[in-house]
């Protein structure tokens, strides 16, 4: 066995996850299928204001993935295909929803390629359940009132009645 081959193989799944969604939890447990081990990280800087802070978005994830193994949560800074370096990460999986995020991901694989050739890009596309769930459709919905819990896990949905306010 190569040097190569014995070193576990870790793909790294960074996003927003303000909040963490059921479609998140999706990607997450498809992707134990190919990976050793999982690396949910969690942006600290986010370029749209977020609703949590990053302690909030991690905790949430901790909780959520609580006893689910092989994952590891965490927070990172600037570049994506940098902390996938730092981490030894050999891909970095991104989530589809529609031809529209795949526009903005393709041009992102792209540059991530041309920065760190030996780290892959794995697309991975939404389940059918979570295909037109976003984190803006879910606040706009607890800010109405609305239930989210088809959605989010519970612990998820609390956080968010707490944060946003159900009119």
């Amino acid at each position: 066995m190569t040097a190569e081959s014995s070193r576990p193989r870790i793909g790294l799944f960074p996003a927003s996850f303000d909040p963490p969604t059921n479609g998140h939890l999706d990607l997450i447990h498809r992707s134990l299928s190919l990976f050793d081990e999982v690396v949910v990280a969690a942006a600290r800087n986010v370029e749209k204001s977020g609703t949590f802070s990053s302690s909030e978005r991690v905790e949430m994830l901790h909780g959520i993935l609580q006893g689910v193994e092989r994952v590891k949560v965490e927070t990172f800074d600037g570049l994506v295909v940098e902390h996938a370096r730092e981490i030894g990460a050999c891909a970095i999986i991104r989530g589809l929803r529609a031809v529209s995020d795949f526009e903005y991901e393709f041009e992102m694989a792209l540059m991530n390629r041309h920065l760190e050739p030996s780290v892959d890009i794995i697309f991975l596309a939404s389940s059918l359940d979570y295909l037109y769930v976003s984190s803006s459709r879910l606040k706009e919905l607890v800010r109405f009132g609305a239930s989210v819990a088809d959605f989010v896990p519970p612990l998820v949905a609390e956080r968010l009645a707490q944060k946003l306010g159900s009119a």
